[in-house]
Formats: C-alpha cells, structure tokens, sequence
C-alpha cells in the first residue's frame, strides 16, 4: 500500500501507548505489534479508501519511525511478507526494510522510507526519475526459473474475467479480446520477482533519489508484467520517459516467448482493470480501463 496523497495527517501525538485502538487492527495484531516495539505513537494513517489493509506510519520513544500493514482478509500483506523472504538484493536503502512480520496474523513491519511520492511531484516528469526507476526494476528481478503452467494459468483468469467484462465492454470488445487471448502461444516462460504495482504512485523521491514501495502485489511473473502500467500511462504522455526506463532497465521485449507474454499480461490487465474499477464503482478509471482495452488491442 503506497504512502497516498491527501491521505496523511497526524492522528496520535501524546501520550506513547503500548496499545493501538483502530478499526481494522484486530486485538491480536494490536498485542503482537506492542510486543515488537513496545510503546509508540501513531503518527500518520496512510490507509487507501477501497483496501482492507490499514496502514500507520508509527513512532517510538527512541526515535524510531516505521510503517505497519495489517488487514484481516487481504492476501496483500503475506504477499509483501513472501516478497521479502525471497530477498531483495542490491536494494538496501532504496525499499523499506523489514523489522518483523506474521505471515497468520497478516501483519508486518518496516522501517520508516524518507522520501515524496513521485506521483503528482515535479519527479514524475523527470526522465532520471525513470532511469533510476528502471535499474531499481531490473534489480529487483531476480531469476526465479521457468513454468510451464503459468502462462495457460493467466490465459484461463483473463477468460474468466472477460467473461466478467460482458456488458461493461461493447460486444465487438469482448469478441475480439476472446480471440486475442486463443491466439497467444502458451509456451514456458522464465519468471522473476515481480513488484506487481510498479509505477509512480509506489515510487518515493528523496533528494535526487527514487525508492521503491508497497510490494503487496509482488508475485513471481514475467518481468514484464512489471512495464504494462507505465506503458498505458507515464509513457502515453512523454516518450522520453519510456528512453529513460528502458534504460536504466537494460532489456527490451524480444524473444518469441516475451512477445506471448507481453501481450497476455496486456489484455489481462486491461480487462482487469475494466472489472476491477466497475466492481468499487469508479467510472473515470473504468474509462480508462475501456480505453486501454481499446489501445491493446491495437498494439502490434
């Protein structure tokens, strides 16, 4: 969960408590986070409207600053805690480290990142901003091997969710979205450690330096799962921005296999993005999901 715009203020400032009273932190992840840090006060709430995950940015009497996730139902959190089991090499300093986590309580913790969210900064208009951006990517992508399953597994949730899509898109979209996905080569793919949310929003500025945030959505994928939201958004607007990216990140789309599955990640996106916005009611980002429909299915 990225630090979100408009969203911090100060919720707690005297007295240091051991206890936290918050709807969405359950009495048991209240008791395990007092017996990680002890007493702290809630400095900043950064939780997104629409997500059942709850987010505090928190201090302790001996200066410490550090962010808690906690949800009862979201699978978002154990994926964040499964991201940091596998490593994150060659990134100290530029994500958050983790301090503690429980994975059965939905629950972890880690230290506070300095920085502004690029998204809506004068950063995100700044093609070093990508350059960094992209070399932070192409660290995080650490080798994770091959499957065989994966890409039929994704082939078969896009159908699904095309079939979710029925009266939210035309007709002729949803006819053509269904072929598209018949005609991609379902081959083994390599895959990585994917952040799964890579773009502004889940980047911070911090004196000339970008950080990465929030792996709730990181999963093992193709990498480039990890250029589709760039691609339909930042780049749209300034093709210098995509230069930038692509090189700091020092590989492009070329074999046979990530052709299939830049393309499958596309229209599953896409799609998803139609359904996902329709189902907490945002018209405007349904929109812009029917227009990125519209815009995969155009692209080469």
């Amino acid at each position: 969960m990225a630090r979100r715009a408009g969203l911090t203020t100060r919720v707690a400032s005297n007295p240091w408590h051991a206890g936290l009273v918050k709807d969405g932190i359950s009495e048991e992840q209240q008791r395990l986070l007092s017996s990680w840090l002890g007493p702290f006060e809630v400095i900043s709430d950064h939780s997104w409207p629409m997500q059942d995950t709850t987010v505090l940015q928190l201090g302790t009497p001996d200066g410490g600053r550090f962010i808690v996730k906690a949800s009862q139902t979201s699978h978002h959190v154990r994926r964040e805690i499964a991201a940091y089991s596998r490593g994150m090499p060659g990134l100290e300093g530029r994500v958050p480290s983790l301090v503690h986590a429980s994975t059965d309580a939905r629950l972890l913790v880690t230290r506070f990142l300095p920085g502004i969210l690029v998204a809506g900064s004068p950063a995100e208009h700044i093609p070093d901003t990508y350059r960094q951006a992209g070399a932070l990517l192409a660290r995080l992508h650490s080798p994770a091997g091959v499957s065989r399953s994966y890409m039929r597994s994704l082939a078969a949730r896009t159908r699904a969710v095309i079939g979710k899509a029925q009266g939210l898109l035309a007709e002729d979209l949803v006819r053509r979205l269904t072929e598209e996905v018949a005609a991609v080569e379902l081959s083994p793919v390599e895959l990585v450690t994917s952040h799964g949310d890579y773009q502004p929003r889940n980047w911070l500025y911090d004196d000339g330096e970008v950080k990465v945030i929030d792996f709730g959505r990181a999963d093992l994928r193709p990498w480039v799962h990890d250029l589709v939201r760039l691609t339909h958004q930042q780049f749209l607007a300034d093709a210098a921005l995509a230069t930038a990216f692509q090189e700091g990140l020092g590989r492009a789309v070329t074999s046979p296999e990530e052709v299939s599955a830049w393309r499958l990640e596309n229209l599953d996106q896409a799609v998803g993005t139609v359904v996902w916005a329709h189902s907490i009611g945002d018209e405007s980002f349904e929109q812009q999901g029917v227009a990125m429909v519209e815009r995969v299915l155009t692209m080469a």
